[in-house]
């Protein structure tokens, strides 16, 4: 009786087992035929265009798209994009390597929505396409070289909140120019003061702000990270190093504009824009030459009367001769 029931055990249990394994395999084909079902939604929105051939959609896109979606890419964001390429006409090519930028970025474990948004800033903006690419690729490393400065910091034994908005955050200021030293140096010294991640950011805003300022100025990139070393080795407090760089760049534009006039001084440059004449010549309007002085002529004063060149008795002329 009892190896009965020992029987029946083993057989419930072997009856448990294979409903589980019969549906972890419905749940695998139902996400199989869901990704296949997106792929052909996928496939009539590029079909509704003439500007891609069979193989352009069947051989590169395609299968870029399916990898898209494997990686974990939503749906809806994965045909925002096809939408968007389609009715703006960007080719295969470009559309496949964009594709492959995403799918590298999601694939490090990087966020992909600032990609995105920069995908559709450009197609909104009617941007070149290779343009759009080179973006987009610009981007990603600039995520990348965020995440290498937050791992360096991490390694340190440093503690970070929030990874994936930092990263976003230090790559904004990478894109403007901000150099990676500065911003490792902003993130390990304001993490190490307990800062948050909203004071890191704003502080890196800031810097992004002045790095701009400096571009716009003229300041080239080898120039720019030269100011903002010098500015933070001048100081251990996080707060005075902006206004350290502020102080910094405008000595450099001042620098800038006197080198641009030559030897003068900004002191001598009038309102216009045009320099005064120098006191060490006379008073000469532009397009006259300076007097000269001939025979019978005397020199004219401004302000006072000529003065004869001869006594009147020789202006007089001699009596006639008889």
């Amino acid at each position: 009786m009892k190896l009965k029931k020992n029987k029946n055990k083993i057989i419930l249990y072997l009856i448990a087992l294979l409903v589980i394994f019969s549906f972890a395999i419905s749940v695998f084909s139902a996400e199989t035929a869901t990704i296949d079902e997106q792929l052909e939604q996928l496939r009539g929105i590029l079909d509704s265009s003439s500007n891609y051939s069979d193989f352009q959609k069947n051989q590169m896109l395609l299968p870029a798209l399916k990898e898209l979606l494997e990686s974990g890419i939503p749906f809806e964001v994965t045909r925002g994009i096809i939408e968007n390429s389609v009715e703006k006409s960007v080719d295969a090519y470009n559309m496949k390597k964009v594709i492959s930028v995403i799918l590298d970025t999601q694939q490090d474990g990087l966020p992909t929505d600032t990609l995105f948004n920069k995908l559709n800033e450009g197609l909104a903006k009617n941007v070149n396409n290779s343009e759009i690419f080179s973006v987009i690729s610009t981007k990603a490393e600039n995520l990348r070289k965020a995440a290498e400065i937050l791992n360096e910091a991490q390694q340190e034994g440093l503690e970070i909140n929030g990874g994936e908005e930092m990263v976003k955050i230090l790559a904004d200021s990478l894109e403007n120019d901000v150099p990676d030293e500065s911003l490792s140096w902003l993130v390990k010294t304001g993490t190490a003061e307990g800062k948050s991640i909203l004071e890191i950011s704003e502080i890196s805003e800031e810097l992004s702000y002045l790095s701009l300022l400096a571009t716009d100025s003229g300041l080239s990139r080898e120039e720019i990270s030269l100011l903002f070393k010098k500015a933070i080795e001048n100081s251990s407090n996080i707060e005075e190093i902006c206004e350290n760089i502020q102080n910094s760049l405008e000595t450099q534009i001042s620098t800038i504009k006197i080198e641009e006039g030559g030897e003068v001084k900004p002191s001598t440059t009038s309102v216009s824009g045009t320099l005064p004449t120098s006191s060490e010549e006379g008073p000469v309007s532009i397009g006259e030459t300076p007097p000269t002085q001939e025979a019978g002529e005397a020199p004219t004063e401004t302000g006072g009367a000529p003065e004869p060149s001869t006594s009147p008795e020789e202006e007089t002329p001699p009596p006639p001769e008889n």
